[in-house]
């Protein structure tokens, strides 16, 4: 617990600067594209191509989290996940829409645009800027849902990975509490949701595993990520992969 105090302290005092100065207006992030190098890029470890089903496509809709602010797009945990996935040879395509400085409402105005490509499983990565900007937990309750319901609503046998968020206790105890309470109240409301508790889980306050700016992930933060994100994705990848087509 005492890590993570400190990384949400020095959330306060950085990571609200960095949000803004790398935010665009929604209008901009409408169509924000998606790297597709985590999706392209063959893995050492590769597997012989799984030919015994058909496709399967997780989209990462995210911040600068899943953007990968200060390493390489190899190095970002979408990628890892894409690495993961080849490795046991199964055809899956992971695909990073993450954008730094991204908003719930910014994620919201761009999902309808990043839902044209079919989406099985949709790891939706969003909030922390909104906490950091003092936005009303409830807005972003609506935003993420309304990012769900769009997405569900377009493919109803998708399934939902819902990452996790802290806000630094600045704006006081009641809003930090509303904000935390945010996840698992949208989670609850649906079946085809799961949660990750927390995205930076075993993360935040690491001098090894955060950056110098103490808010986004080093490369070997991002495979604790990765890490994080496979135990709920990989159970819901293997289980598509053994449904008959319909």
């Amino acid at each position: 617990m005492s890590t993570v105090r400190l990384y949400l302290l020095i959330l306060v005092g950085v990571l609200g600067l960095v949000g803004c100065g790398q935010d665009r207006s929604n209008s901009s992030s409408a169509r924000a594209p998606i790297d597709t190098a985590a999706a392209s890029s063959p893995s050492a470890n590769t597997a012989a191509p799984d030919t015994a089903s058909d496709g399967l496509r997780v989209l990462v809709l995210g911040n600068s989290i899943a953007a990968g602010a200060g390493v390489s797009s190899q190095e970002a945990f979408p990628a890892l996940l894409q690495d993961k996935v080849d490795s046991l040879g199964w055809n899956v395509s992971v695909q990073n829409a993450g954008v730094s400085g991204e908003t719930t409402a910014g994620g919201r105005e761009r999902i309808g645009w990043l839902l044209q490509d079919s989406v099985d499983v949709l790891v939706l990565e969003l909030g922390g800027n909104d906490g950091l900007r003092g936005i009303d937990p409830g807005v972003t309750r609506t935003n993420l849902r309304g990012i769900i319901d769009t997405t569900l609503a377009t493919y109803p046998q998708a399934r939902v990975l819902l990452a996790g968020m802290q806000v630094p206790p600045n704006l006081g105890q009641e809003y930090t509490q509303q904000f935390q309470d945010v996840y698992p109240a949208v989670a609850e409301a649906y079946e085809r949701v799961t949660l990750i508790p927390f995205i930076l889980d075993n993360v935040a306050g690491s001098d090894s595993l955060m950056q110098e700016d103490g808010i986004h992930p080093t490369a070997a933060g991002h495979r604790f990520v990765a890490r994080t994100v496979w135990e709920k994705l990989r159970p819901l990848l293997e289980q598509m992969r053994t449904q008959e087509p319909a």
